[in-house]
């Protein structure tokens, strides 16, 4: 009897058993790929917000909590260093967690040169506005708690042009001075971090990059080179630092997105060089192998 009732046993065995699409196993292990998956962005977005928030606080507070206490010219090289510090301890902490871009400017060009996903860039962008926002709202609590402080006199670091240009400057020098600033230091950037460069020494480079930038761009605009770090101060301040902030949207993205299309120009450039040189090289000891 059982060989005989054996084979409609088998037919009937697959009938009653789940399928593999809808088994308990397979629909955990969808939920927890899709759970880890937004852990993941979370993680990035945390690391964007809470890096554009430190470097906000402290690039900008070297302006506001220092300026005071030093000439002009100690207080400049003071900022730009303060930034370039923070931009490269913030990428080699924040790096394993997120993009480590704490710039939309930045952002905007890795996803123009194919390095970011589009569709992670507004959430991205977000996450760093916010983060800069808080950073600037701590920073003038700080600030404002100085005796005899006012908030036309806590200058938060705010970007201007004109009569707010730290040394009067005109709207065209300082659209032209942060278009190009951003651009070098986007394109530094996205060389820093192609292929193994990121390892050697890339946070440093990157940091260096900004202050070298900074530097130039303070006298002029007091260096935004970043429209979140732009629109916190900005917010907090209120008043001409929120007309002006249009240009600091609009020089650092244009900036950025020139650069998102230079750097793959030259990549296939320095590419079709470097195989050029070793097809050369190849004949060169070719030839060097022939019997005389």
């Amino acid at each position: 009897m059982g060989c005989v009732f054996a084979p409609k046993l088998e037919r009937l065995l697959p009938r009653c058993l789940p399928s593999p699409r809808l088994s308990p196993r397979g629909s955990y292990r969808q939920w927890s790929s899709t759970q880890g998956s937004e852990d993941d962005m979370f993680k990035k977005l945390l690391g964007e917000c809470l890096g554009t928030f430190s470097l906000v606080f402290f690039g900008c507070g070297c302006t506001a909590l220092a300026g005071g206490y030093f000439r002009t010219d100690v207080g400049l090289i003071c900022q730009a260093v303060a930034f370039g510090l923070a931009a490269t301890t913030l990428v080699y902490v924040l790096r394993p967690i997120s993009s480590a871009h704490f710039n939309p400017a930045v952002t905007v060009g890795f996803a123009i040169a194919n390095r970011f996903p589009v569709r992670d860039l507004m959430p991205t962008i977000a996450a760093q506005v916010g983060g800069a926002i808080a950073g600037a709202w701590l920073l003038y609590v700080v600030a404002s708690a100085r005796p005899g402080a006012s908030p036309g006199l806590v200058a938060l670091g705010v970007n201007g042009y004109g009569a707010h240009s730290p040394a009067r400057y005109q709207l065209h020098a300082a659209l032209i001075v942060e278009v190009l600033m951003t651009f070098v230091f986007v394109l530094v950037n996205l060389a820093v971090t192609s292929g193994k460069r990121m390892r050697i020494g890339g946070a440093a480079l990157i940091g260096l990059s900004l202050t070298l930038c900074s530097l130039l761009a303070i006298p002029v605009t007091n260096a935004s080179i970043n429209p979140a770090r732009s629109t916190g101060p900005a917010l907090v301040m209120g008043g001409w630092a929120l007309d002006q902030l249009w240009l600091f949207w609009a020089a650092p993205l244009g900036g950025g997105v020139l650069a998102g299309f230079v750097f793959p120009m030259l990549q296939r450039n320095a590419s079709a060089s470097n195989s050029k040189m070793q097809g050369t090289s190849r004949i060169g000891g070719a030839l060097d192998n022939q019997p005389l």
